[in-house]
């Protein structure tokens, strides 16, 4: 927000950021001239139907009818406890249910994929007021997915960097975990809630399958505006075979998110105040994410800043991983010397300390000290033989609060008599053995995603080569002049049947579809060979099963 930063150029990392899409860009040293090559692009959407899983756009695309095993914007839940007010708040505006209880690498898999190399480590984003029970959260959550999460750093020092800002270091550091896009939708959702209740006297807001579909279009009116006046929200059978159809003014969503647009800026005034800037000392605004292409928010910084334009040249959706790509470079020692000068310095979000007597915080760190950091500070115990530190006397304890560059605390505490105390920190997070535990799980399912994936390959082979072979004899340019009756007769048999089989045996084994393959050749192959040699061609001609599945390859 209002910070600076030292930055230019890049390498090869997994950067992910933790926010409304998730991104994946490598930088190669042969593109230094470069910002950096997208990799992809994916929705922070997972899906569990009874035979996959599904992410990002294709989770997203199901969620009307598969609303409460569709999982998004778990950004607000992540590293909270179950009985956070945000997090009861949350749960009753998704349709997925939260449990009080005390998966699959695809991004990794994606960047691997893309640069023909194993990936060992990620720079992962999240935003800048994440606290150190979310930030572990995070950490734990990267060590289950796959790979090391070698650095965490915060979204808006990430964005800096994208943007080239050659500055000493982050001043003040502010946000909003709970204000965002997702919230600017559900004011939509709201309007058109009241809106269908009071036309149509139906109330939509406990159907979870008319609120996925009516999720999705708000969003999509919602990115519209950003560049047009009005928009219409059509929705074909919203309920009870009605057909929704509503205009959407911006004047009317800015209305409706008038108070949230207002929010967004008390952590800009707020961060301004911590780093001790007037607003003149600003030299660039930065924008990133889908929420600032939103004119009322760029209006009200521009009044903010007394008229100063935000600064536009990096794609805001990719800022975030443009400058953990960055930072993946500097960490690996390969970012050669287009990242030499580098110096990341980021900012603890929160200030830390310790409950002394009468509930009275004892601040250690406060918040914005340059992190990584350490401080220490002598304590006594109030009383002997109280619960909270039990050790007699006046003992001098001497408190240790270390903040490493993922913005993580590690506290430590040692009597100077004895020298002996432990403290333990688990932050809510899970323990060695769930991690290990869900690693394993995690290995499992790709076992699992990999079995489903050869599977519909095979039955994508065996369809593509059916209505290949179905086309070409009916096809006057290719076979349909050239065979016999009986040959005709044979292959639209085997067509007929194998198209039966298809629809008959829909989740058949790789074995069943690989086989019927083998079956359908054995009776076209010898037909398509003869045709050929009776017209003076070759058989190569034919769609063999190889050339079926080069055709595959190219779907």
């Amino acid at each position: 927000m209002a910070g600076s930063w030292r930055g230019r150029d890049p390498l090869l990392v997994l950067p992910i950021v933790l926010s409304g899409c998730l991104f994946a860009i490598s930088i190669a040293k042969e593109e230094a001239t470069k910002l950096g090559t997208v990799i992809g692009i994916d929705l922070s959407w997972v899906a569990f139907s009874n035979s996959e899983r599904l992410i990002g756009e294709a989770a997203k695309n199901q969620a009307a009818v598969n609303a409460e095993r569709t999982i998004f914007d778990v950004k607000r839940l992540i590293g909270r406890k179950f009985d956070d007010k945000k997090v009861q708040k949350d749960m009753k505006l998704v349709p997925y249910k939260i449990v009080n209880k005390d998966g699959k690498p695809y991004i990794q898999e994606t960047a691997e994929a893309f640069l023909g190399k194993k990936i060992k480590d990620a720079v992962v984003t999240v935003p800048a007021y994440f606290n150190d029970a979310q930030r572990q959260a995070t950490k734990d959550a990267g060590i289950i997915a796959g790979p090391n999460v070698a650095r965490i750093i915060n979204e808006p020092t990430a964005a800096a960097i994208a943007y080239g800002l050659d500055k000493k270091g982050v001043l003040s550091t502010n946000g909003d975990t709970h204000l965002g896009g997702e919230d600017f939708d559900r004011r939509i959702m709201e309007y058109f809630i009241k809106l269908i209740k009071k036309k149509h006297g139906k109330d939509i807001s406990k159907d979870n399958r008319v609120l996925g579909k009516l999720r999705r279009e708000a969003e999509r009116a919602k990115r519209a505006l950003s560049s047009q006046h009005q928009v219409r929200v059509e929705i074909e059978s919203l309920f009870d075979g009605i057909d929704f159809s509503e205009p959407l003014t911006r004047a009317r969503f800015e209305e409706l998110n008038n108070d949230l647009f207002r929010k967004t800026m008390g952590p800009v005034k707020k961060a301004m105040e911590d780093a001790g800037l007037e607003k003149r000392q600003i030299d660039e605004i930065v924008l990133v994410g889908g929420s600032p292409r939103i004119p009322k928010v760029q209006q009200l910084l521009k009044d903010y800043f007394d008229g100063k334009e935000p600064k536009k040249g990096v794609n805001p959706d990719e800022a975030f991983a443009y400058g953990a790509a960055v930072q993946g470079g500097i960490l690996s020692g390969e970012g050669g010397d287009e990242t030499k000068d580098i110096l990341l310095l980021d900012v603890a979000p929160l200030t830390l300390g310790i409950e002394t007597v009468g509930g009275v915080m004892a601040k250690l760190i406060p918040r914005n000290t340059v992190i990584p950091t350490k401080k220490s500070q002598i304590f006594s115990t109030y009383q002997d033989q109280q619960t909270i530190v039990s050790i007699q006397g006046t003992p001098q304890i001497e408190v240790t609060f270390e903040v490493d560059a993922n913005g993580i605390l590690d506290v430590k505490a040692e009597d100077k008599g004895t020298g002996k105390i432990t403290i333990t920190n688990d932050k809510g997070r899970l323990s060695q053995d769930e991690i290990e535990r869900m690693v394993r799980e995690a290995e499992e399912f790709s076992e699992e995603d990999k079995k489903v994936k050869e599977k519909i390959d095979a039955r994508n082979s065996l369809e593509t080569y059916v209505y290949n072979m179905k086309n070409q004899i009916s096809d006057k340019d290719k076979l349909a002049d050239k065979h016999e009756s009986d040959e005709e007769e044979k292959v639209e048999t085997a067509v007929k049947e194998a198209l039966e089989w298809l629809d008959d045996n829909q989740n058949a084994d790789e074995e069943d579809f690989e086989e019927k393959l083998k079956e359908f050749e054995a009776v076209c192959n010898p037909i398509i060979t003869a045709v050929y040699q009776r017209s003076g061609g070759s058989a190569g001609g034919a769609s063999t099963s190889e050339e079926e599945d080069d055709s595959h390859d190219e779907l």
